[in-house]
């Protein structure tokens, strides 16, 4: 599993939109289609989908 980074404000955004605490979460991967955020203490992951 690659390492999570801290997100950008565009990605805090998305992470809130989607009724998640922006500030436990890391982003994994970032792809125009989704993406991979990792929870910083426990490790589990989620995939926020956009609308294409």
């Amino acid at each position: 599993m690659k390492q999570g980074k801290k997100p950008t404000k565009r990605q805090k955004m998305e992470i809130k939109a989607s009724g998640l605490n922006m500030d436990n979460w890391l982003v994994e991967r970032d792809t125009p289609s989704m993406m991979i955020i990792v929870h910083r203490e426990s490790g589990n992951s989620r995939t926020i989908r956009r609308g294409a």
